[in-house]
């Protein structure tokens, strides 16, 4: 092993390792192993950022974008209305509901694809009479397996083609994964349909309500209220009736996170409870309590623009401080309501708090609870860090409110009105996704450069604001597969990729090249479920090409293992970003998915290895 290999490997190792850490995001890692190879030697500096005028980092960055102008067009919300059954039984309507999910994440992001039809998951589940994770996952699942059905549908399928055209064959067009792609999917949606009640049903819900797991909040003690004198054992006992418990109090901006049950509550204590959704309210009422964020105004102080002492402006008046107001916008509504959101990964809210964001003075509205499945904080609600997959339970005026959900990149879940579809841009956005993937399929134009022509369009003719444009762009995406592709071509260079390659065919594969590509197959499923699939991707070309070149057989029907494997992400919630997003609303735990997701894998590599061996012969 050469110095290069040894130093390539070992950055690749520490890399693998901080994926599977979790601690730092997964683009600040693969900044990391670039910067680390380009100080290693093993990348010139001036070809450390060519990554990211890659056409791969192109053209997700341009699908992203015309997804977007489909989903403000109301296109999906139209083809939701006529294709979803209106009594159909759970078996008929979950397959419905997963094929169209799978046709969407085909040709637009499938995070994207997953958000837009999760209302309409809990609406089913209502309908139903079924817990919303036992709809939600096979949903999930499918919007997975569609994406690999096209050249466009996940950026993995991006990275496998930017592999093979840097050889002499040329990229993957926008079918050439359809075959075997198509396959899977049908045969993944078919299971899921029918297995579904593999999902673990944490709690069957009636047709008004679903189960998101338990909220934490915190409540004030009303002076003269039930609360006011009890003992913390007293108030457990009523609590217990109703499946809430106190978890903290806070005394003087002082918290005790374990109270004992002799500690006798006073007027002004503050009780940290957990409780669901639903039994928020008999807290309230039994124990004469009021949340905490309708008793005390966040305090939003800044010391160099606003004294310590002023008031909070009131939600109406913030609004008008810091958004100057159209002469033709209509009035605020004066209701108040409450709407759960959940928190997409993509979300720029992320790693924030309730007062790091200021939502009392930006949009007039309060955070009265959080659900975090399997996680209890130890510190104060409003300074609760957000992670994706939280459930937020927010109060205010609808219009704030559905200001805060497009801003933020959040979820609402409760029923939301169809958007009026606009018929011009309908057609128009429409007509523009067809024709890029048109020029593309033909291969008059680079894929890249059809996409990039598309986005053009859209821009001009107003399918997608301008600042919308920018704003559907994944960021940490596009930072991740630009930083990475130049990692994975070192581990080419210094033949690190080949050695691993030999490795694994002289130690398992035994020189079989049917069990060489099951081995690839394996590997990527194995290490997609544990990290971002790109970085899967990325990781396992150059180990596949390696392992086709030592066998002297045909590198494509490697590259397309990758590709199906990089897709499989059905084991654990951090897998994919759909994985996560369902985390809160499905009331799942970790060890959830690989109940329904072990024998779609299963079935997956069935189905794959065949279809590879007879679309993609040796």
């Amino acid at each position: 092993m050469t110095h290069d290999q040894i130093l390539i490997l070992s950055i690749l190792g520490a890399t693998v390792a901080m994926f599977l850490w979790g601690r730092w995001r997964h683009d600040m890692v693969a900044a990391g192993a670039l910067l680390a190879c380009v100080l290693a030697g093993l990348i010139v500096p001036a070809d450390a950022f060519a990554g990211f005028g890659h056409p791969a980092v192109i053209s997700v960055a341009c699908v992203l974008i015309l997804s977007r102008a489909l989903q403000l067009s109301g296109a999906v919300d139209l083809l939701v209305r006529y294709t979803m059954p209106k009594n159909a039984g759970p078996t008929w309507s979950l397959a419905a509901l997963v094929a169209l999910g799978a046709l969407l994440s085909s040709f637009m992001n499938n995070v994207g694809a997953m958000a837009l039809l999760m209302p309409v998951a809990i609406q089913l589940a209502a309908r139903l009479e079924l817990p919303p994770g036992q709809i939600l996952m096979p949903l999930a699942f499918g919007t997975i397996l569609g994406g690999m059905t096209t050249l466009i549908g996940t950026p993995p399928n991006l990275i496998v083609s930017s592999f093979r055209a840097n050889g002499d064959a040329g990229g993957f067009g926008m079918f050439d994964f359809t075959p075997v792609g198509l396959a899977v999917a049908l045969a993944g949606i078919a299971f899921v349909a029918l297995a579904w009640r593999l999902v673990p049903a944490r709690k069957r819900q009636g047709s008004a309500d679903f189960d998101t797991g338990a909220y934490q909040t915190e409540a004030r003690v009303l002076e003269k209220g039930k609360a006011d004198g009890m003992t913390l054992g007293e108030i457990e006992a009523e609590l217990d009736e109703i499946n809430a418990q106190v978890l903290g109090l806070v005394r003087n901006e002082m918290r005790l996170n374990a109270p004992q049950a002799w500690h006798r509550v006073r007027a002004g204590d503050i009780l940290v409870i957990e409780a669901d959704v639903d039994a928020l309210g008999k807290v309230l009422s039994g124990l004469g309590l009021k949340l905490e964020e309708s008793v005390k105004p966040e305090v939003e102080t800044d010391a160099e623009t606003k004294p310590a002492q002023q008031a909070t402006p009131k939600p109406d008046q913030a609004s008008a401080k810091e958004k100057p107001k159209d002469d033709n916008q209509a009035e605020p509504s004066s209701e108040i309501m409450l709407m759960e959101l959940a928190v997409l990964p993509s979300s720029s809210i992320t790693g924030r708090s309730a007062t790091d964001m200021r939502l009392r003075l930006r949009y007039g509205l309060n955070l009265l609870a959080l659900s975090r499945e399997g996680a209890r904080s130890k510190g104060r609600l409003r300074s609760m860090v957000i992670r994706a997959g939280d459930l937020l339970l927010m109060q205010g005026p609808p219009e704030a409110l559905a200001e805060f959900a497009a801003d933020s990149g959040c979820v609402p879940l409760a029923e939301r009105q169809l958007l009026i579809p606009n018929k011009r841009k309908i057609i128009t956005a429409s007509a523009i996704m067809a024709l890029a993937v048109g020029v593309a399929a033909f291969g008059w134009l680079p894929t890249a450069i059809s996409f990039a022509l598309g986005v053009l369009a859209s821009m001009a003719l107003r399918t997608v604001p301008l600042r919308e444009a920018y704003q559907a762009i994944d960021w940490p995406v596009i930072v991740l597969l630009g930083a990475l592709i130049p990692v994975a071509g070192a581990m080419e260079t210094t033949g690190s990729a080949d050695l691993i390659a030999r490795f694994l065919l002289d130690n398992v594969a035994q020189g079989n090249a049917v069990i060489g590509i099951g081995l690839i197959l394996v590997v990527t499923m194995c290490l997609s479920d544990l990290m971002n699939n790109a970085a899967t991707a990325a990781v396992m070309c150059p180990i596949a090409i390696g392992t086709a070149s030592a066998l002297e057989v045909n590198a494509d029907s490697f590259l397309m293992a990758v590709a199906i494997g990089a897709s499989c992400s059905f084991l654990t919630p951090i897998g994919h970003q759909n994985n996560t997003l369902i985390l809160g609303p499905g009331g799942f735990r970790f060890g959830d998915y690989w109940k329904l997701g072990l024998p779609l894998e299963v079935l997956v590599a069935l189905v794959a290895i065949p279809m590879l061996l007879i679309v993609w012969p040796l």
